[in-house]
């Protein structure tokens, strides 16, 4: 089944796969219940539970970079294990609140672990897989995360509707005890052990290393361009279509829909093709498919009814399709870029640039809406094209990104032996 989609053969790695659905299935079914959980079991008004949740996550930001200063001393399956109890433990904790603080708590001690989990994942998918087949690897957890997701928010979304406050109860333990079951079954994936650290990765050493590469900086200014972008889906269309276009709200969802959709079940079909391809040029068209995609969803607004909701579809098509180009390319290119020592620090940057767009794109795309629908995607549309613009100096500067996709495992020498090794 997993060749026919284009996929690696999982092998004793399946642990890892089962540990990562788990985890997003229960971050998906969590994220529609949050706000009405809280609204539902403590006095605070709708404004001060989205206030402590998004304090709680600000205060979880900076601790990225500990999470990979951790990861290169610790190795990075203990980093991520080690996320899996702290959110196991603020899951278990959000039935005992019912104050600002309180809320603010619980949920900052389970984003703190959810960034260790994700901080550590692409050091550990970088380990626990062979050179030459990373595209693949990434792109398969890519397709089983966007899965657990997209499953998990419509549980979710049906518990929500739920009166009865006992199923979001019944949520909150099942989640929590799910991190558990990731815990244990995390046990058994195979990772290399931490390598020793290098004079470079010693104290501040090993972040002026980072700071300092240059090619590092491009690909995270061509990943920050790409995260901005993939926020659209959920922040700037579904207003898009409701307001903008007067079209049905269910239009948004089926959007997303064809987009979890196409990325489950297309992802690995587009590494396949990708074979040969040299990733900095990758990157580059994955950029342009972006931008055409803006402009697909611009030109919405200029027809009737029934073609702008044709367009919208059409226009979701190819922006998941340069999602699926761009993803598990930049993920493997910034996982092998670093050396194995300094890993953690370089993917904790590469981890940030992500959510520093995360961040920012809610307000920046909703002030650009609000605006004017074309200001908006002109300027995502120019985003995407300086991501790849960023690709020219990116292809001299890191060496890597002019290597060609192989998608089959190379005779790269393993510079650290593997631990915890399990058999098929």
């Amino acid at each position: 089944m997993l060749h026919a989609l284009g996929f690696p053969a999982a092998g004793g790695d399946r642990r890892l796969m089962a540990a990562v659905a788990i985890d997003t299935l229960g971050t998906g079914t969590w994220v529609p219940v949050s706000l009405l959980y809280f609204l539902r079991t403590t006095p605070l008004s709708l404004v001060d539970v989205g206030l402590a949740l998004s304090v709680a996550s600000l205060l979880a930001l900076p601790l990225t970079a500990v999470a990979g200063q951790c990861v290169d001393r610790f190795g990075a399956k203990r980093v991520l294990q080690a996320g899996n109890v702290l959110q196991c433990a603020g899951f278990a904790a959000h039935p005992f609140v019912d104050s600002f603080a309180g809320v603010a708590l619980v949920a900052g001690l389970a984003a703190v672990g959810r960034t260790a989990f994700w901080t550590s994942f692409g050091p550990l998918v970088a380990a626990a897989s062979p050179p030459g087949e990373r595209e693949r690897w990434f792109g398969f957890l890519g397709a089983v995360r966007n899965a657990g997701f997209g499953v998990g928010a419509l549980v979710g979304g049906v518990a929500a509707s739920a009166e009865h406050l006992a199923v979001h109860q019944a949520i909150v333990v099942v989640n929590a005890l799910s991190f558990l079951v990731s815990f244990a079954v995390m046990t058994g994936v195979r990772a290399a052990a931490a390598p020793p650290p290098s004079a470079d990765a010693q104290g501040g050493g090993g972040w002026l290393t980072v700071l300092r590469d240059r090619g590092y900086r491009w690909l995270l200014a061509y990943a920050f361009c790409a995260a901005i972008a993939g926020m659209t889906l959920a922040v700037a269309v579904p207003v898009y279509i409701v307001e903008e276009l007067a079209l049905p709200g269910w239009l948004s969802g089926g959007a997303l829909v064809v987009n979890t959709l196409l990325i489950s079940l297309g992802q690995g079909r587009v590494v396949d093709a990708l074979t040969d391809a040299v990733r900095w040029r990758a990157l580059a068209a994955a950029a342009f498919l972006s931008a055409g995609s803006c402009a697909v969803f611009w030109a919405a607004g200029w027809v009737g009814a029934a073609a702008g909701a044709v367009l919208v579809l059409v226009a979701t098509v190819v922006y998941t399709l340069g999602e699926m180009t761009a993803d598990p390319v930049l993920d493997a290119l910034a996982a092998e870029s670093p050396a194995p020592e300094l890993r953690g620090r370089y993917l904790a940057a590469y981890q940030l640039a992500g959510a520093a767009a995360a961040a920012s794109a809610p307000a920046l795309l909703s002030w650009l809406l609000d605006t004017s629908a074309t200001l908006l995607w002109a300027a995502l549309a120019m985003t995407a094209l300086f991501g790849a613009a960023c690709c020219v100096p990116l292809r001299r500067a890191l060496p890597r990104a002019a290597t060609r996709i192989t998608n089959a495992p190379t005779h790269e020498p393993d510079p650290h032996p593997p631990e915890d090794r399990t058999p098929a």
